[in-house]
């Protein structure tokens, strides 16, 4: 990256986040910006809460240890080899914490905000969805290398029948999702697609293919849009 393109980058960063803090706090106090003014519904809390934590317990955090691995990874700036031995060190590193954090305020910030039951129902489909997707990368795109679970998986599936269910299983989540509500599921399926290529050219870049690890860093990734999306939906209505 140019220095002038870092230049305009952190300038642009600060105006958003400039404008933003005047917009949220221009009528708010110390107590307001502490505890919201005692003004927040319990259960809206209780919900985005809850439904954050849901990804992590019904997986164990599985998916959630491949995104922390491929960030530091992507954050070291190192050559190819060396990223590809960052995803297999069990060691986390600062920019995987850091990068987890930020992810999880994204995502309850997002959460709090859908009070649909048919929104939540599209970021419930949501899930599948992701999963559906990262099928069909595993099935898709290059693998970084000849070893590993999902190289084990991929090597021994049969390609034709797995893509044919992968592509049955997408194409009826998203019917199911524009059936719900168009215009959300219209900006959910947009987002998941737009980061279903961002998660090929990122992994090509990077690591010359995909790994274990960057699977879970796409469903991840992809099940944050899709709550994004969705509330964003939700907000401007």
């Amino acid at each position: 990256m140019s220095p002038i393109s870092v230049i305009i980058t952190i300038a642009a960063y600060f105006v958003i986040l400039f404008t933003i803090s005047y917009i949220a706090g221009r009528k708010a106090d110390n107590e307001g910006f502490f505890v919201g003014n005692r003004k927040s519904a319990w259960y809206v809390v209780a919900f985005a809460m809850i439904g954050t934590a849901i990804p992590l317990a019904v997986t164990g955090g599985f998916h959630v240890d491949g995104f922390m691995d491929t960030m530091d990874a992507f954050h070291s700036y190192q050559p190819r080899e060396k990223k590809l031995e960052i995803l297999k060190d069990s060691h986390i590193g600062a920019f995987s914490v850091i990068c987890l954090v930020l992810y999880e305020l994204i995502y309850i910030g997002a959460y709090s905000e859908i009070d649909a039951v048919r929104q939540a129902g599209i970021v419930a489909a949501g899930f599948f969805l992701s999963r559906c997707l990262s099928g069909i990368a595993a099935m898709t795109f290059p693998g970084a290398k000849k070893e590993g679970l999902l190289y084990m998986f991929t090597s021994k599936a049969h390609e034709r029948t797995v893509k044919t269910a992968l592509f049955l299983q997408t194409a009826a989540v998203a019917v199911l999702m524009l059936y719900l509500d168009g215009v959300t599921g219209v900006a959910v399926l947009v987002g998941a697609g737009l980061t279903f290529l961002y998660y090929y050219k990122k992994c090509k870049k990077e690591l010359g293919g995909i790994t274990g690890d960057t699977e879970g860093y796409f469903v991840t990734v992809c099940e944050c849009v899709i709550v994004v999306a969705a509330a964003v939906c939700e907000i401007i209505r």
